[in-house]
């Protein structure tokens, strides 16, 4: 009778355990759909604060044809082909033809490779690599031509204004209040005397993306001036001039033996400021002979009578330090001379 009794005992307990399980089940499922409802909730809201956020961003297309490249120029601009820019004829911005040509002038400045695919920018005249960690871009490339250097007069520079690049998320963008008194220029690393064809060709040279600090008196307004000049003249003795343009962070042996790299940084933003500048140049005959020539330059005053042959250095020193690959498909024995060396064959 007692074991009956123990027996009666432990089934009930067993049966209010089960019962008890199944209760907590469907109060723990209720609790957990609103949670997930309440979780969704705040996703939407979130979302629709990083819509806020974003909103301001220009979404660019990606090029069809570099696949990883998006482009960075305004929907506005419309002139092209040589011809077009020079007034002839202005397709309309969103015409197949349009798109169609400015891929083509990408291929053409990008002819012999891109020397890295981190955050690569097209605009109507150059293409640049943007680092949103440093808000410099990492480099930027060009193309030069006699002809595409011919003033225009209706072009006037006056007419430019510095101003953020809205393609990049906020988050990443230098502003013009980053380089209020911060005692450096704002650098252009695509030269706006490169770009005279048209307005908007040298308007687009004023996107802060297309800007390093730099030091102005004796650096910017002189010597770093000086190299663009030269770089421009060679449009006379080649056919066609590639200028790869970009910022340097160097090494240097502190008072303690050890070697840094260290770097100022200006403005809320946090904008660095690049301790050396380089260009490597590519120069192409009628013929199509090379010859290459690499310049790079601190970021600080230099004499004016210092000659530019001074700062020419290896271009594979400049591929170590800035971690890219300059002219990568132009084949080394197609090379005549190497900062007016001439090059022996391999």
């Amino acid at each position: 009778m007692a074991w009956n009794w123990k027996c009666s005992v432990q089934i009930i307990t067993l049966t209010g355990v089960g019962v008890g399980g199944w209760f907590t089940g469907v109060i723990t499922e209720r609790w957990k759909r609103s949670h997930t409802k309440c979780e969704c909730e705040c996703d939407s809201d979130t979302q629709a604060n990083r819509r806020d956020v974003t909103r301001g961003i220009k979404r660019m297309p990606g090029l069809p044809i570099f696949g990883t490249v998006s482009a960075a120029s305004l929907p506005q601009t419309k002139l092209l082909t040589l011809d077009d820019e020079l007034g002839s004829a202005k397709p309309d911005p969103g015409s197949p033809d349009h798109a169609s040509n400015k891929a083509n002038r990408i291929s053409q400045i990008m002819k012999h490779g891109f020397p890295g695919l981190d955050n690569v920018r097209s605009y109507d005249d150059y293409v640049l690599s943007y680092d949103r960690r440093t808000r410099v871009p990492h480099w930027v490339f060009e193309h030069l031509t006699k002809e595409r250097l011919v003033r225009n007069e209706s072009v006037d520079r006056a007419k430019c204004d510095f101003k953020e690049d809205t393609s990049l998320h906020p988050f990443f963008r230098s502003m013009n209040s980053d380089y209020l008194r911060s005692g450096f220029d704002r650098g252009h690393m695509a030269a706006a005397g490169n770009h005279r064809v048209c307005q908007e060709h040298v308007d687009q040279t004023f996107f802060l993306s297309n800007i390093a600090p730099q030091v102005g008196v004796g650096f910017n307004r002189d010597s770093w001036n000086r190299l663009e000049k030269y770089v421009r003249k060679l449009t006379k003795v080649y056919t066609n001039v590639y200028v790869c343009t970009g910022p340097l962070y160097l090494p240097r042996k502190d008072n303690d033996g050890k070697t840094y790299v260290k770097y100022q940084v200006i403005g809320a933003n946090f904008v660095a400021v690049p301790t050396h500048f380089f260009k490597v140049v590519v120069g192409e005959t009628d013929d199509q002979k090379y010859d290459m020539e690499a310049y790079v330059m601190p970021n600080q005053v230099i004499d004016d009578n210092t000659p530019l042959t001074v700062f020419q250095v290896p271009p594979d020193s400049i591929e170590r330090a800035a971690g890219l690959l300059f002219f990568d498909r132009l084949a080394r024995d197609k090379l005549r001379k190497i900062n007016g060396t001439k090059c022996t064959a391999v």
